[in-house]
């Protein structure tokens, strides 16, 4: 390996880490050398991605966390400082969708958005990607060094059917994105984003498995034809966990098998 590449050493943390895209991103920065700190609501499914990680040699500090509470997301990020000393990297994956339509419609049997789903989405996808700002900022601006990561979605440029609360929740992380880029280069603090298409996360399976026409349909939206694996979103996260990107901040990096080309 290309020593600009290696993230041996560095301490991670990766929100959402329990399963899914989080999951896969945690393991793969564990395989590259990273230490993990894992924080997620779900306890059990926590611990066992921290299991994981301990198994290829890598420490892990699984830490249940609700991310829009700031006192809980503080806590997560004093328990890594305490535990491991340092933070070099922030992923900010945690986020969840909601499929609804804006008011309801005769020819759909979709729910219309609540109150409550547009605070609740807003809340995980926007929310708690400002809480972890906040929380390790101070540590990253003081070390004059970090990387942050935030998991956007290739719907931030594009479209995704009844789904406009989850689109406009991932356009928004992504300016948040460019503007923190920013805000925080003068401190050596690079912040990315990286935005996937379909990837087969177990949600995303079961999504996918409900209808073969659906899952044609989908497919056929994405030139290469396929879905994305957890792992190369992410082998993506290492290179921009990693010094090889050091000259690459503000940027929206879409790993979506070219559906965005055409945007």
């Amino acid at each position: 390996m290309l020593k600009e590449y290696s993230i041996e050493g560095k301490v991670a943390i990766v929100t959402g880490a329990a399963r899914g895209i989080g999951k896969g991103i945690a393991l793969t920065l564990a395989e590259a050398g990273a230490d993990i700190v894992s924080g997620d609501r779900s306890t059990e499914e926590n611990e066992q991605t921290a299991s994981e990680i301990r198994v290829l040699g890598r420490r892990c500090l699984a830490v249940t966390t609700d991310l829009t509470k700031e006192n809980q997301v503080q806590r997560m990020v004093s328990e890594a400082i305490s535990q491991f000393g340092k933070i070099d990297i922030l992923v900010n994956n945690a986020g969840k969708g909601a499929r609804r339509v804006v008011i309801p419609l005769a020819d759909h049997n979709i729910r219309p958005i609540s109150d409550d789903d547009w605070d609740n989405v807003l809340d995980l996808n926007l929310k708690a990607i400002l809480l972890c700002a906040r929380a390790v900022g101070p540590h990253m601006i003081e070390q004059r060094k970090g990387k942050i990561i935030i998991i956007t979605s290739a719907v931030a440029v594009g479209s995704f059917d009844h789904n406009s609360l989850y689109c406009v929740s991932k356009a928004a992380a992504a300016r948040f994105t460019e503007t923190l880029a920013l805000e925080w280069a003068p401190y050596n603090i690079n912040v990315n984003a990286i935005g996937p298409t379909w990837t087969l996360t177990e949600g995303a399976k079961i999504m996918l498995e409900k209808s073969e026409e659906y899952r044609q349909k989908e497919m056929a939206r994405i030139p290469l034809g396929r879905a994305a694996t957890p792992r190369e979103i992410g082998l993506l996260t290492v290179y921009l966990a990693s010094d090889a990107s050091n000259f690459v901040t503000g940027q929206n990096i879409y790993i979506d098998g070219g559906l965005t080309a055409g945007s």
